[in-house]
């Protein structure tokens, strides 16, 4: 009896170790998806403020400005975001880790150029203020998906069917141009990058698995950084049609 109960207490020591190992581990990881969301974002504000003063002089858009905003250019400046999106999503698991972060940095830095027409038509405050709101209501609702143990997988179908529809009435209010369209767009779309947040950050928490190697890991951090990047990026946009006092 007393070797079963010696038995019995190594087991359960043994399985409050792994289970110790797992949780740091899991921790090392979101951790890291997190930093490299950060330092996205932090490249997006600097590439975006840094082209809206080059862009702008006295009031008037300089050279920069009036290639970037006015001509074809735009266009490519608007796609090229999206276009590393899918080349980063298709193409990460033959990609080096390095290879695949220094793609995301480029991401960013792109997505700053895109971003930076913002400082035209808000305030510099409101979109200040519009940031630390997002970030604050980013925080608690990617706490929320790490947390809680209800399955989001059910709410994610129905996120991605809003999504689409987003989409789809941004397309058609581009020939419409109807400001009660746009309002109800930027609603919705609150309500979705909401959603979308706490169910990324569930599924990027159970994407860990610690029997990965270092490249399997290093890939999936980044490409769960990507994930909440987007969600962060689109609620402020979203928030800052709210918010955000125009010029």
């Amino acid at each position: 009896m007393a070797d079963l109960r010696d038995y019995q207490a190594r087991n359960q020591q043994v399985g409050t170790q792994a289970g110790a190992a797992i949780d740091e581990g899991l921790r090392s990881y979101m951790l890291r998806v997190y930093n490299l969301m950060a330092m996205g974002l932090a490249i997006t504000g600097v590439a975006a403020y840094g082209t809206s003063i080059m862009a702008v002089s006295d009031g008037q858009l300089t050279q920069l400005g009036t290639m970037l905003y006015t001509s074809p250019l735009r266009w490519v400046v608007m796609l090229a975001p999206l276009a590393l999106v899918f080349f980063l999503s298709f193409r990460i698991n033959k990609m080096s880790v390095s290879a695949a972060q220094t793609t995301f940095w480029i991401f960013s830095a792109v997505m700053g150029l895109s971003l930076s027409s913002i400082f035209l038509v808000f305030t510099g405050q409101s979109i200040v203020q519009t940031f630390f709101i997002t970030a604050a209501s980013f925080g608690a609702l990617s706490l929320w998906g790490y947390t809680t143990k209800r399955d989001l997988t059910g709410m994610g179908s129905f996120l991605f069917m809003g999504l689409v529809g987003i989409i789809i009435a941004m397309v058609v209010n581009l020939f419409l141009q109807s400001s009660a369209l746009q309002f109800a767009i930027s609603a919705i779309g609150v309500l979705v990058f909401a959603g979308l947040t706490a169910y990324d950050t569930q599924k990027i928490k159970e994407m860990y698995y610690e029997a990965d190697g270092a490249a399997v890991a290093g890939r999936k951090a980044i490409m769960g950084a990507l994930r909440l990047y987007l969600d962060f990026i689109n609620l402020f946009l979203f928030l800052l049609q709210f918010l955000g006092n125009r010029e």
